[in-house]
């Protein structure tokens, strides 16, 4: 495993997606806790997580405490793993997501969420998604009354554009350290906003980043990917991530993961994981070096997107 700067800490250069292990078609709990099992095996130590990672209406922080018996429950040491997690999503049960955004709400779901995590204070602390209710300056002080309140030590912006991440630059300074967006071979509307990361110094979390990779024996059931998305998309068998795989004797998911890695420093993708051996195959894509050519491969094959746009999740 190689290791990727996360603010002030050093984290592994993959991290964890949890959040197929709580919703929708997720495993039984003996699987979910060999999922993460293997992840920290593998030398993954960055989890991510949310409140509202969920299925049914009254299971909020379900994957939160999922998370926190799996690692009462390892054998080794787990002081080194970075938990982060989100507030201000909901999902009312029917399948739908909602979004609240006010600094009250933001407090009290992350008071929730430590209390849950079983920790002093959450390594890492997100807004889910703006609120288009509330003034993002007021979301983002909701940040920064939790630092200062030591609920949080560190805080992240999910699902923005660069506008916001500016805006929650100049208003949390060093104490932002992470912003967390779509990106995948399928998605790249937020090429500006992991530009703007990468010169700002603040980790890029790409969330489902095997967007567009399709299906393999790795992935998770009802047709959804390693990453936790459905496998339609651009990329299908034989495309160029499939060809350079089989040059490589790895996955297509490996080679997708690369990618991301190769793009820029800040990059740290949270594939998303419902098997263990899903987090392996994942995890083995920070041994893999790209060669320019083949990048430039990639890259030739890849659709155009729409920039900057905000992500739906």
């Amino acid at each position: 495993m190689k290791y990727r700067t996360l603010g002030s800490t050093t984290v592994s250069a993959i991290g964890l997606g949890a959040m197929p292990l709580s919703i929708e078609h997720r495993p039984d709990e003996e699987r979910a806790v060999a999922t993460i099992h293997a992840a920290l095996d593998a030398g993954v130590t960055l989890i991510d997580t949310a409140d509202s990672y969920h299925w049914h209406a009254d299971e909020r922080g379900h994957n939160e405490l999922l998370i926190a018996r799996a690692l009462a429950r390892y054998g080794g040491d787990t002081s080194h793993v970075l938990v982060a997690t989100k507030g201000g999503r909901g999902r009312p049960g029917d399948g739908s997501w909602t979004v609240t955004g006010t600094p009250a709400h933001l407090k009290d779901a992350a008071e929730a969420s430590r209390k849950r995590l079983g920790v002093e204070a959450i390594g890492l602390y997100q807004v889910h998604k703006p609120d288009p209710d509330v003034p993002w300056a007021e979301s983002v002080g909701a940040l920064r009354d939790l630092l200062d309140a030591g609920t949080i030590r560190a805080a992240g912006v999910s699902n923005v554009t660069t506008g916001q991440i500016s805006e929650a630059h100049a208003i949390l300074g060093v104490s932002l350290v992470s912003v967390q967006n779509e990106f995948s071979p399928a998605t790249r509307d937020a090429e500006p906003a992991l530009e703007l990361s990468t010169r700002l110094g603040l980790a890029f979390l790409p969330w489902s980043p095997l967007g567009g990779i399709s299906r393999s024996s790795l992935d998770g059931p009802s047709g959804t990917t390693s990453a936790g998305t459905t496998s339609a998309g651009t990329a299908s068998a034989g495309t160029a991530f499939h060809h350079i795989a089989a040059e490589h004797g790895v996955s297509p998911q490996q080679i997708a993961l690369a990618w991301l890695l190769a793009r820029s420093p800040a990059v740290i993708p949270i594939p998303g994981s419902s098997r263990p051996a899903s987090i392996q195959d994942s995890a083995g894509a920070t041994e893999i070096e790209l060669k320019a050519a083949e990048l430039a491969q990639l890259d030739a094959a890849l659709p155009k997107c729409h920039i900057d746009a905000p992500s739906p999740r």
